[in-house]
């Protein structure tokens, strides 16, 4: 009997060390950058991504982020801006259609849990760091919010002209709200 107990606690403790899986709810969900103009800021978003979660905060080891962008869905409201980022002085999209951000691992930071990850942009991958707040909203449902920054020069973004950092400032930062069901 004690050799059948310890036989099923070994096999559950695998299960117990899944972090949840999510769905994003893209109609309330947000992925937006914010950057500067000749010494303005200015914001946009991306209108087409996608997001497959798993998340526990009490098991980071078992969780991960990975998310694809359509960059050509990049809009900012202003029609100069979004006619000339899917160029190929920006992303360049004939070429490079997609961002991809998967993560590498989770560490804390004091209270701030910090998601480390890879992202591919206009062919280049880079290691980005992304601070997290995770709350749970119920039994089967939570929101994800991340920030970070990028220096868009380390991915060509912002080539030829576009390249003067006094015109279109380096660093870009990024944010996501996601709200999340467990499937």
């Amino acid at each position: 009997m004690k050799r059948l107990a310890i036989l099923l606690l070994a096999l559950a403790l695998p299960c117990a060390a899944a972090a949840t899986d999510y769905n994003m709810r893209p109609a309330l969900s947000r992925l937006n950058f914010h950057g500067t103009y000749q010494g303005a800021p200015f914001s946009g978003a991306f209108r087409d991504w996608t997001a497959a979660i798993s998340y526990d905060p009490a098991d980071l080891a078992h969780s991960k982020f990975d998310v694809t962008v359509t960059l050509a869905s990049a809009k900012t409201g202003d029609d100069d801006q979004d006619n000339a980022l899917p160029g190929e002085s920006f992303f360049d999209v004939a070429k490079f259609p997609t961002a991809h951000f998967v993560t590498t691992g989770f560490h804390q930071d004091g209270k701030m849990v910090i998601a480390d990850g890879l992202l591919t942009l206009r062919g280049v991958t880079r290691p980005v760091s992304l601070g997290v707040v995770f709350r749970t909203q119920g039994p089967n449902s939570a929101t994800l919010d991340v920030a970070g920054h990028v220096q868009r020069l380390d991915f060509g973004v912002g080539s030829g002209d576009y390249a003067d950092t006094s015109v279109i400032g380096p660093t870009v930062k990024i944010t996501a709200h996601l709200q999340l069901d467990s499937k």
